[in-house]
């Protein structure tokens, strides 16, 4: 086969046994296991118990995986949950934080130096905090304090984990009454991605799967991924898959505000090394869909391809996950491409362990103590 870029390589994403050599982890089992782990993941936010009123505002303090979800969060229920819900990626609150808000608390290792820190600035500020990890520092402190927490299963690489980590806060968000009905919503997410996964499981040739077949669209290509409305956070999701799993370089921005100036930054010369991938949705709006549709003709003979994803489904989660799932597996498919193993992540680990002899997270645990 010839990648339409131009390159003459040996595929072996028809062979199974190659697939499984390269992905030596098992990302890709990951992908396959989605639906089970979102089932899994339900049951456990069961047994979170609420104690908290209702709040004022909704916070999500992480990084990296462990915030994602934070972000889905936000926009699926930007217009029906009555509160502001903001994503806090740092080391601190914002000002209004208060006794009136709720902070979930998500980080996967439990030691995310950031969130560690966000979470003894949430108890300073006496915010009305929910802890979500697999153990470590933050469930520690949490079981000492007696703060409500859910401790989800380890051993999977946090981005990976996005089951275990988004549905306890939605769960929870409806146990308070901001939302509802997130049991019919997940049955039929969980539905649609069994489908979606059979459809693009590894024995699949490339002909007949289409995270195959996206992938080696991509192959050379930096993709940029452009979403709108409830799919910013889906372009978001996409863009940080690529980068984890696929190791490239990978850039997302969001309709209409794109259009705006994103648009401009293709104009006088051609970026073929790039290729846009547009999310898509049988119901968008249609003044997205011109802006789409217009935005298509001006950047076609600037980039290296134009590729679309269509969310399935009918209920907002269900196209959110559908579409996230899809990416999920053309990030890992195009690692396997590339013969990299999608799992490791050496880059953040290396800055992990310089980040570690700055002694700042002793600090933070040392402050932690001095609270309980």
């Amino acid at each position: 086969m010839r990648l339409s870029n131009g390159y003459s390589k040996l595929l072996n994403l028809n062979e199974v046994n190659e697939i499984k050599k390269i992905d030596k982890s098992g990302m890709l089992s990951f992908c396959i296991e989605a639906p089970r782990h979102y089932e899994q993941a339900y049951r456990l936010s069961q047994k979170l118990e609420v104690v908290y009123p209702k709040p004022e505002a909704i916070i999500v303090t992480g990084m990296g995986g462990s915030a994602i979800g934070g972000e889905i969060l936000k926009d699926w229920g930007w217009d029906t949950i009555e509160v502001p819900i903001d994503v806090c990626r740092g080391y601190s609150l914002p000002a209004y934080a208060n006794n009136k808000t709720l902070v979930f608390a998500v980080s996967y290792s439990g030691e995310t130096e950031e969130t560690l820190s966000a979470f003894l600035n949430a108890v300073k500020k006496k915010c009305r905090v929910v802890c979500i990890g697999s153990g470590g520092t933050l469930i520690s402190f949490a079981e000492k304090m007696g703060i409500p927490h859910i401790k989800i299963p380890s051993e999977i690489p946090p981005r990976a984990a996005l089951p275990y980590l988004l549905t306890p806060m939605l769960t929870y968000v409806v146990k308070i009454g901001l939302a509802s009905n997130i049991d019919l919503e997940l049955n039929e997410a969980i539905e649609v991605m069994r489908k979606i996964c059979e459809e693009n499981m590894p024995e699949k040739p490339v002909e007949e799967c289409f995270s195959k077949k996206l992938a080696v669209e991509l192959y050379g290509k930096v993709p940029v991924f452009y979403g709108f409305g409830y799919y910013r956070s889906v372009a978001q999701r996409l863009k940080q898959q690529f980068n984890e799993n696929s190791k490239v370089p990978s850039k997302w921005d969001v309709f209409p505000e794109l259009d705006h100036n994103e648009v401009v930054g293709w104009e006088g010369m051609e970026f073929d090394r790039f290729s846009a991938v547009i999310i898509r949705d049988s119901e968008e709006p249609e003044e997205i869909r011109y802006r789409i549709e217009a935005t298509k003709e001006i950047i076609a003979d600037k980039l290296g391809g134009i590729h679309e994803i269509w969310s399935r489904g009918k209920c907002r989660l269900t196209k959110m996950l559908s579409t996230i799932i899809i990416g999920d597996f053309t990030s890992v498919y195009l690692a396997i491409l590339r013969g990299i193993d999608p799992t490791p992540v050496e880059t953040i680990e290396r800055l992990k362990e310089k980040m570690a002899s700055t002694g700042i997270k002793n600090r933070i645990i040392q402050k932690l103590n001095e609270s309980t």
